[in-house]
């Protein structure tokens, strides 16, 4: 069995204040309705080219660069948006990386310092989402882990991706916060090999 250290082990869920408060710019479009779509092989090669072009602007400040969310697993519908997570050496330092990205086209949406120093840059038609850590983040182990477990565990790809389409079917007033439980089941089995 696998040991983590307990800020892995444990989902670090800001207040409502604290969510709303990390908005600093115009929320996209596409987050007024969440549209699930069939996995698509295009996404990887959507990835691929958001990679080169963070490279171009960032070059050696990039710590780790990583295809996650669930347009990273084959095979498993997803909201059309690619995630990414860049790592850097410090996510505060914003000179450091937000004007070089903003000239590749992305623009600085969410400031969440109380979440790891999160940061979240959206580029493309919105359909990008670029997560900023520091290394060693936390939060970025934890997605590499459930992106990498649902690769190789289709139970748990089919679990997730049944529970997505419920809450999208529902209506899900809070589609993130909504598919926790699923994700806090999928952890522990993870965690627990």
């Amino acid at each position: 069995m696998a040991e983590y250290p307990p800020e892995v082990r444990q989902r670090l869920v800001g207040t409502p204040e604290q969510q709303a408060s990390g908005v600093v710019g115009e929320r996209p479009r596409r987050w007024a309705s969440i549209v699930l779509e069939d996995y698509d092989p295009a996404w990887p090669g959507r990835y691929a080219a958001a990679r080169d072009a963070i490279v171009a602007a960032l070059g050696e400040r990039i710590l780790g660069l990583e295809h996650v969310g669930s347009t990273s697993v084959p095979g498993l519908a997803a909201k059309p948006v690619v995630d990414i997570d860049l790592l850097i050496a410090d996510t505060a330092d914003e000179a450091a990386y937000v004007p070089a990205l903003a000239g590749a086209g992305y623009r600085l949406l969410l400031r969440e310092p109380w979440w790891h120093g999160h940061r979240m840059l959206i580029g493309g038609d919105e359909d990008i989402h670029l997560h900023v850590w520091p290394r060693e983040s936390p939060e970025a182990i934890r997605h590499r882990l459930f992106r990498d477990w649902l690769r190789t565990h289709p139970e748990d790809r089919d679990l997730y991706a049944d529970t997505k389409r419920r809450l999208v079917r529902e209506g899900s007033a809070d589609y993130t916060m909504d598919k926790s439980d699923v994700i806090d089941q999928i952890f522990a089995r993870i965690f627990a090999t």
